[in-house]
């Protein structure tokens, strides 16, 4: 009889603890899990899938171990059958072995499907024109450029809601991750190459931005805030950067990509529209023309 209660007494506990993590982990502003944008929302998804399609194996696994810790424990040999001879049983050997594998193939079909539809090279369908943003990730900073609208800003981008947003990502120092965890996954930013990310932010607000790749001793403060406001909030904001007395060209760039931390938010005119491609190139390029 005490051993039953002591086995409720543990199952009560075991749910006791489940609950307070379930509490703590409600309070906490997980950013990936409260998307803000169709990419975000679907890369969630496919997270909590997959989580639930392991919990099938992992739940059972650690009721065994508790339910075999207490029916063997010492003391219930007399009520546990012992089977000296036993080898196998086919039943369980198809549980253990089938689950595990049946989960395995959904996986593997869900996600080879989600590699297309999830291509951050994938332009996003929509009746609105994308909007273009050049990123160039710096020590410890990171440079936005605005080819269409001839403006460029530090640590800080604007776009309106339910705009597709074309990223053109590369690197002026060590390699990088771009990464606004509520519009969606992570990509790299690597010197001499460009990569390219679809995002959509389908509400209003200011979303935290960051670098997903350890990068120096100023990794820390390489944040960003991008923020997706209505479209008549957006055009203000480009006629208020098209007033900034900072031009951005290739002097000030280079001074720009020195190492520095914390940098606050700057805006700058851009006169060259090449400016992301001489960045992209200009260390493949001969000395006496950079």
């Amino acid at each position: 009889m005490k051993s039953r209660y002591r086995l409720i007494a543990y199952i009560v506990l075991i749910f006791g603890i489940l609950a307070l993590l379930g509490l703590l982990i409600g309070q906490i502003d997980m950013a990936v899990m409260s998307p803000a944008g169709l990419i975000g929302l679907k890369q969630r998804d496919l997270l909590v899938f997959a989580t639930l399609m392991m919990l099938i194996v992992v739940i059972p696994v650690f009721v065994l171990i508790f339910f075999v810790t207490w029916r063997y424990q010492e003391g219930k040999h007399r009520k546990a059958k012992y089977s000296p001879n036993w080898s196998h049983d086919p039943i369980a050997e198809l549980i253990w072995w089938g689950v595990p594998c049946v989960i395995i193939v959904i996986l593997g079909a869900v996600n080879w499907v989600c590699c297309y539809t999830l291509d951050p090279y994938r332009p996003i369908a929509s009746d609105k024109k994308p909007m273009t943003i050049q990123v160039i990730a710096l020590d410890w900073k990171w440079l936005f450029i605005y080819p269409d609208y001839n403006i460029a800003t530090v640590n800080y981008i604007q776009f309106p809601v339910d705009v597709p947003v074309h990223f053109y990502i590369t690197a002026d120092a060590p390699m990088n991750s771009f990464w606004i965890p509520e519009l969606g996954g992570q990509i790299f930013a690597m010197p001499g190459m460009r990569t390219e990310l679809h995002l959509i932010a389908n509400k209003q607000g200011s979303f935290r931005g960051l670098s997903a790749n350890l990068s120096g001793e100023g990794f820390a403060g390489m944040r960003f805030i991008a923020k997706a406001s209505t479209e008549e909030e957006f055009k203000q904001w480009v006629a208020t950067v098209k007033k900034s007395k900072a031009l951005l060209n290739k002097d000030s760039y280079l001074e720009l990509a020195k190492k520095s931390y914390n940098n606050p938010v700057a805006t700058y005119r851009v006169r060259d529209q090449n400016l992301f491609d001489w960045i992209l190139m200009k260390d493949s390029m001969p000395h006496d023309v950079r």
